[in-house]
C-alpha cells in the first residue's frame, strides 16, 4: 500500500476511495496492536465513533486487525471526540480510537488516535504505526489462542455527561439562561441537552439532534449555523451553540443572530480564566491563523498570545510543554487543559455560559472582546508539485510582506488534507487585505500553470 494514511489529524478521507478502505483499517488495527504489545502483553483499546453510516464498517475492520494482534476492545458507542480522549486517560486502556471525519461530510470518515494519557499521538508515534502499515512483510498477528475480544460499556456516555456537568465553576449559576443548540446530527446529539438542562439552562430549541447516518454536518452545525441563527432570533434566546460532527469544535450565535468565532471565544475564556487566577503563565496558545486584533486586545490586558502551526494537535503540544491552560483555533477548537485533553465543544459551552450568566450585558457585548483586523482568506487548488517554490511566488510573498510591514500579516501554507494552498492576509484596511491576498493568489495560479523546470 503506497498511499499514506495519517494526515495532520489522524486518518481521514472519502470512504472506499484512496486509502480509506476496510483492508487498510484492518492493517491499521494490526499495526497499532503490534506497537501496543511492545509494552503491554494484553493491551486494551477504547473505541468510540460519531454517527456516520460508515462508522460500523470501519470499526469492524479496525477491530478485526486489533483482535488479530492480540488486543481487547472496549466499545463505547457514539461519543464526542473529547469524551474518548478523557475516558482513555481514566480507564485501564492503552489507547483510544475515535472513528470520525470531524466536520467533513457524511461520505468521509477516518480515525483519531489517543495514547493512554488521553492526548493525541505525536507525529513520531503516528510515523511508527504508519511504517508498519506500509511494510506488510512484518507479521503483526498472534496465535489463535491469544486473539483479542470485545466488550461493550453502555455507561461511558453517562460518565462523560457527568464530567461535563461537574466542569461548572464553583459558585457559577446558569439557571434560567435561554439557549439554542445545534449538534450537527453528530456525536454530541442528545448529550449537550442533558448537560445544559442538568445545569439549569433553559434549552429552547434543539437542532441537529436527529442523526440518520447520512446527515452529519449537512446544512447544520458549526459550519452551517444559519438555522441556529434563525432559532435564536425566533426564541429570543440569550445565545446559540453550534458543534461540529464529533463535538470538538464550537461556534456561537449571539442574541442578535450574529456569529462569534473561535478567536472571540478564546479571548473571552482567557480573560475569564485570568480573572479567576487560572490562566497559567498569563498566556493563550493559538495558531498562526488567529486574528491580529485578538493579539492586540490581550496584550492590552497583560496576556500574551503565543502562536503555533495550524492544527489543534500543535496547540495541545504547546499547552502541555508550557503547562498552559487555555488554547485553541479560530475554527472553534477550544482546549482547556484543566478539564480535557483536546477540543471540547460542550465544556467550552459551559464556560461561555458562565461568562454570559455572570454579566449584566448581552452576549453580543460580553463575548466580543476585540475588534478584528480586516482578514481575507483564499484557497488555491493546485496541480503541480509545489507552486510555493516558484521564484515568482516567493518574490510576490516577499513584496507583500514588505508592503504591509508591521501593519499587517500574511500566512501562506499547504493544506494537510487537500491539494490546496491556503492564503490569509491581514491589514489595517479591508482593501489592503484583499489586495495582498489577490496578489499572492494570482502568483500561485500563474506558477501552477508554469512550474519551475
Amino acid at each position: 500500500m503506497a498511499e499514506r494514511l495519517f494526515g495532520t489529524d489522524g486518518i481521514r478521507g472519502r470512504v472506499n476511495k484512496g486509502a480509506i478502505r476496510p483492508a487498510n483499517f484492518v492493517r491499521f488495527g494490526e499495526a497499532l496492536g503490534y506497537v501496543l504489545r511492545k509494552s503491554e502483553p494484553s493491551p486494551k483499546v477504547l473505541i468510540g465513533r460519531d454517527t456516520r453510516a460508515s462508522g460500523n464498517m470501519i470499526q469492524a475492520a479496525i477491530e478485526a486487525g486489533l483482535f488479530n494482534a492480540g488486543v481487547n476492545v472496549l466499545r463505547a458507542g457514539v461519543l464526542p471526540t473529547p469524551a474518548v480522549g478523557r475516558l482513555t486517560s481514566e480507564l485501564d486502556v492503552q489507547a483510544g480510537l475515535m472513528i470520525t471525519a470531524s466536520h467533513n461530510p457524511a461520505h468521509d470518515n477516518g480515525v483519531k488516535v489517543f495514547g493512554a494519557n488521553g492526548f493525541k499521538l505525536s507525529a513520531g508515534e503516528q510515523e511508527e504505526i504508519e511504517d508498519l502499515i506500509q511494510d506488510e512483510s512484518i507479521d503483526c498477528f498472534v496465535s489463535v489462542g491469544e486473539m483479542g475480544h470485545a466488550t461493550t460499556d453502555e455507561t461511558l456516555a453517562g460518565r462523560y455527561v457527568q464530567f461535563a456537568i461537574d466542569s461548572l465553576s464553583n459558585g457559577a449559576d446558569l439557571t434560567g439562561l435561554k439557549i439554542c443548540v445545534d449538534a450537527a446530527n453528530g456525536a454530541g446529539s442528545g448529550l449537550a441537552e442533558q448537560v445544559f438542562s442538568a445545569l439549569g439552562v433553559n434549552v429552547l430549541s434543539v437542532l441537529g439532534s436527529a442523526p440518520n447516518g447520512e446527515n452529519i454536518n449537512d446544512k447544520c452545525g458549526a459550519l452551517h449555523p444559519e438555522a441556529l441563527q434563525k432559532a435564536v432570533l425566533d426564541t429570543c434566546s440569550d445565545l446559540g451553540l453550534a458543534f461540529d460532527g464529533d463535538a470538538d469544535r464550537i461556534v456561537l450565535v449571539d442574541e442578535k443572530g450574529g456569529l462569534i468565532d473561535g478567536d472571540q471565544i478564546m479571548g473571552a475564556i482567557a480573560l475569564h480564566y485570568a480573572k479567576q487566577g487560572k490562566l497559567s503563565g498569563n498566556k493563550l496558545v493559538a495558531t498562526i491563523m488567529s486574528n491580529m486584533g485578538l493579539e492586540l486586545a490581550l496584550e492590552d490586558k497583560g496576556i500574551t498570545l503565543e502562536r503555533t502551526r495550524v492544527g489543534d494537535r500543535y496547540v495541545v503540544e504547546r499547552l502541555r510543554e508550557g503547562g498552559f491552560t487555555v488554547g485553541g483555533e479560530q475554527s472553534g477548537h477550544i482546549v482547556l487543559t484543566d478539564h480535557v485533553t483536546t477540543g471540547d465543544a460542550i465544556i467550552a459551552g459551559v464556560k461561555l455560559m458562565e461568562i454570559v450568566a455572570a454579566a449584566s450585558s448581552p452576549t453580543s457585548e460580553v463575548l466580543r472582546v476585540f475588534d478584528p483586523v480586516p482578514q481575507v482568506t483564499e484557497n488555491v487548488r493546485f496541480e503541480s508539485d509545489d507552486p510555493l517554490s516558484h521564484p515568482g511566488v516567493t518574490h510576490i510573498i516577499d513584496e507583500v510582506r514588505g508592503r504591509l510591514g508591521r501593519d499587517g500579516r500574511i500566512v501562506v501554507r499547504k493544506s494537510g488534507t487537500e491539494r490546496l494552498i491556503r492564503v490569509m492576509a491581514e491589514a489595517i484596511s479591508q482593501v489592503e487585505a484583499e489586495r495582498a491576498a489577490a496578489d499572492i493568489v494570482s502568483a500561485l495560479e500563474t506558477a501552477d500553470k508554469s512550474p519551475p523546470r
